[in-house]
């Protein structure tokens, strides 16, 4: 009996806002996450993902917690089966005008973003819903067709049901499937949708940190994570925004900030709209220690 070898390699989605765009750390053009493969000498598989990450890049890793772990061949990014786990890391060191090896996420997953003036709403209506409408008239039967007709309006916010930020990894997994991302064995040229594919596996990884970090912003702080020492509400509420790819009640977010004791006044103050100078603040670090925190929450979109 031939043993199939199974290699090991380590992914990470390392991730930073920038100007108010959220970006991931990228290699080879955009067309990998930075990976490598697990090596002995490394004491832990978080060590050996600090090592090789700042070697690839040169950027220190500061928050960092794993994700999943892939298996699956057919997506594995070399021959043979392969292994990925994969790890969120978190930085706030790239300043505005990270270099070329950060791209933003939403080129990857343009429909993620739901903002006011963004494309995301636009593309969803005009590009996905009558593409995945066809797919689910290809359904094999009615109980078939209406499965998929169910999850396509579940993922996408389609008929009554509304969008929901947290199911990134659900949309870009039915879209694979549809055949609707280059990705997919099943597509075709003619009609995928708008967004950069990735080698392998990758965007499917990429897609599960922001589907993770949509859903912890809403229970624990770890917005502070990317956020400078000392900021303004409104450049916290943009990088919210931004990560949650929805607009948010500004007196509600406001409100919610202050009121679970998130942030303490620096006694200085910003500039940053040209009137009023806006104040500043920082995390207050101490609430970790008093109380199970309740989190950055998410007020409902406008």
């Amino acid at each position: 009996m031939t043993v199939e070898r199974v290699g090991a390699e380590l992914v990470a989605v390392v991730t930073a806002v920038a100007a108010g765009r959220p970006v991931v750390l990228t290699a080879d053009e955009g067309r990998h996450l930075p990976f490598g493969p697990l090596r002995t000498e490394h004491h832990s598989m978080q060590a050996g993902l600090h090592a090789w990450v700042e070697h690839q890049t040169g950027h220190r890793l500061g928050y960092v917690e794993q994700l999943y772990t892939f298996a699956d061949p057919a997506r594995a990014t070399t021959g043979g089966r392969v292994v990925s786990i994969s790890y969120l890391g978190l930085t706030n060191a790239v300043g505005d005008r990270p270099g070329k090896a950060w791209r933003d996420w939403y080129s990857f997953f343009p429909w993620e973003d739901q903002r006011h003036d963004r494309p995301g709403e636009g593309l969803v209506r005009e590009a996905i819903e009558p593409r995945l409408g066809a797919w689910v008239g290809q359904g094999d039967g009615t109980a078939e067709r209406e499965a998929r007709r169910l999850r396509a309006d579940v993922c996408f916010g389609l008929g009554e049901r509304a969008w929901s930020p947290e199911l990134v990894l659900q949309r870009y997994e039915l879209l694979y499937e549809a055949g609707l991302i280059p990705e997919s064995p099943m597509a075709s040229a003619d009609l995928v949708v708008p967004g950069e594919a990735m080698a392998g596996d990758h965007r499917r990884i990429l897609s599960t940190g922001l589907a993770r970090l949509r859903a912890k912003i809403q229970y624990h702080p770890v917005v502070f994570e990317l956020m400078p020492e000392s900021f303004t509400l409104g450049q916290l509420q943009a990088t919210v925004e931004a990560l949650a790819g929805q607009a948010l009640h500004k007196q509600n977010f406001r409100r919610l900030v202050t009121q679970q004791e998130l942030v303490e006044p620096t006694g200085e103050t910003h500039g940053e709209t040209g009137g009023r100078p806006a104040r500043m603040y920082r995390f207050r670090r101490a609430v970790l220690d008093e109380r199970q925190v309740a989190g950055t929450k998410l007020p409902r979109t406008r």
